[in-house]
């Protein structure tokens, strides 16, 4: 694309994003200036994100910067093409069944819960009120294990991969009623 192409486009856009936001502050009823992030800050860059590579048909943008009680950080992003999510191969289908099965048990979702808390050994697991015995807790981990939601680190410690930290608090988001 040429200059005064890109530079058209980009034209097209501000006035765009403009006229929208004039639109929002009119119909809103506002007294005060809207925001000049937006309340969509991280959609409109997404937007036009999957606007430059060309894709009409959107996608799907989750983010997310967190600290746990340990003390670790950890910040993510991840986006999708929509036809990428709708059109996966079987394998992959698969895949994200088990994930999703993984995430099936109440017992599961506080074990997750508990890890990213600093609860991390099995004996530490085990000790906890209301999660079963040791074989019922060794079962549920090694299930954790295999969706890729856990790994150990050795010395019998279980995590949550770095990667899975926000993907996984995006799932307990969605289903959060």
């Amino acid at each position: 694309m040429d200059l005064e192409a890109r530079v058209s486009e980009l034209e097209r856009r501000l006035a765009a994003l403009e006229a929208r936001e004039a639109q929002q502050t009119q119909g809103a009823g506002q007294s005060e200036p809207a925001d000049p992030a937006g309340d969509f800050w991280a959609l409109e860059g997404f937007k036009a994100r999957i606007a430059e590579l060309g894709d009409d048909d959107g996608g799907v943008l989750f983010t997310g910067a967190v600290g746990l009680p340990t003390g670790e950080r950890y910040e993510w992003q991840q986006g999708f093409p929509t036809g990428e999510l709708l059109g996966e191969p079987a394998e992959d289908r698969q895949r994200t069944a088990d994930a999703l099965a993984a995430l099936g048990s109440p017992v599961r979702i506080r074990l997750l819960r508990e890890i990213l808390a600093g609860q991390r050994t099995a004996a530490e697991l085990t000790a906890l009120d209301g999660v079963g015995t040791s074989g019922q807790i060794y079962h549920h981990l090694r299930q954790l294990t295999a969706a890729g939601w856990l790994h150990t680190t050795g010395r019998g410690r279980y995590e949550v991969p770095g990667g899975r930290v926000v993907p996984l608090l995006v799932v307990f988001a969605a289903a959060t009623p």
